[in-house]
């Protein structure tokens, strides 16, 4: 039977800086349950680290991020027009490549011309997948017609415990749990999100935005508006779900966060990330 989602339990950590023990919830996937205290994601495989800096979601970029020790690397994906799909962040090849043109018209040959601050190709997800075969990946889908090719992808490789999904678009975040029969992890549409921020309860915030998501992935903040609230992680964790801040460079802001008791970061400062986990005794490497 597949898989769904079912809060089972929570673990208790301590996030330092002399603030209160953090519960933290277990939600019955694998991905979010491995033992460890923060999830530490390397956001495009940390895009603005000076080593690495222009040529994110490539295999150099996450290799490097593998290199100091991130378990968790975060990707976009899109399709190219004869189905393969790739790791990249938009829609186009115009801003990161010395090609142009929209990937969904190109086919993989084609996108294979175009290189990455002028020396890296653009990676498939296959190829990342076989390239750090221990890593585990955060996805967004970046394009309708990724939802199947994903959902097909992850199948063929029994790749169930290897991946959190999410979108910001409804429609395709509900097909791809559709496809998938709740065996995937996947995160807060921008409608479940704000049933968390404004509602007052967390087990009436998760009743109302329904079960079909096991972590919210938000920013800080939104213009004037704070969205990571002490508040906010409470409800949450008293619904079962995890809470993850994107994206977050600036080392005092990750204290703040970790200090409030999120349950992990993305960050394409990935230096800045692992120096402060280290200092605060919450840094988990790979091996």
């Amino acid at each position: 039977m597949p898989r769904r989602y079912r809060p089972a339990g929570a673990v208790v950590r301590t996030p330092g800086r002399n603030t209160a023990p953090v519960v933290t919830p277990r939600t019955g996937f694998a991905y979010l349950d491995d033992p460890g205290p923060v999830l530490a994601f390397a956001h495009r495989g940390g895009a603005y680290h000076p080593d690495v800096e222009g040529l994110e979601n490539t295999l150099a970029a996450f290799r490097h991020a593998a290199d100091l020790g991130y378990r968790y690397l975060e990707t976009d994906v899109h399709v190219t027009r004869d189905g393969v799909l790739l790791a990249f962040h938009d829609t186009v090849l115009d801003r990161v490549t010395d090609k142009k043109g929209e990937i969904a018209a190109l086919t993989h040959a084609e996108v294979r011309e175009a290189l990455v601050g002028g020396r890296e190709a653009v990676p498939t997800l296959a190829e990342l997948f076989d390239a750090f075969p221990d890593a585990r990946f955060n996805i967004d889908l970046k394009a309708e017609g990724a939802v199947p090719v994903l959902a097909d992808f992850i199948a063929a490789r029994d790749a169930w415990d290897r991946v959190l999904v999410g979108s910001f678009s409804r429609r395709r975040t509900a097909r791809f749990r559709a496809l998938t029969g709740g065996r995937v992890p996947t995160c807060a549409t921008p409608v479940e999100i704000v049933a968390f921020r404004l509602l007052p309860f967390g087990r009436l915030a998760g009743l109302l935005a329904g079960r079909g998501f096991a972590a919210l992935q938000v920013p800080h903040r939104r213009s004037r508006i704070r969205i990571v609230t002490p508040g906010f992680v409470r409800r949450a964790h008293a619904a079962g779900r995890h809470v993850h801040v994107w994206t977050i460079d600036d080392a005092a802001e990750m204290h703040e966060l970790l200090d409030r008791g999120v349950d992990g970061l993305f960050t394409d400062r990935t230096d800045i990330l692992r120096d402060v986990l280290t200092a605060r005794g919450q840094w988990r490497a790979t091996g």
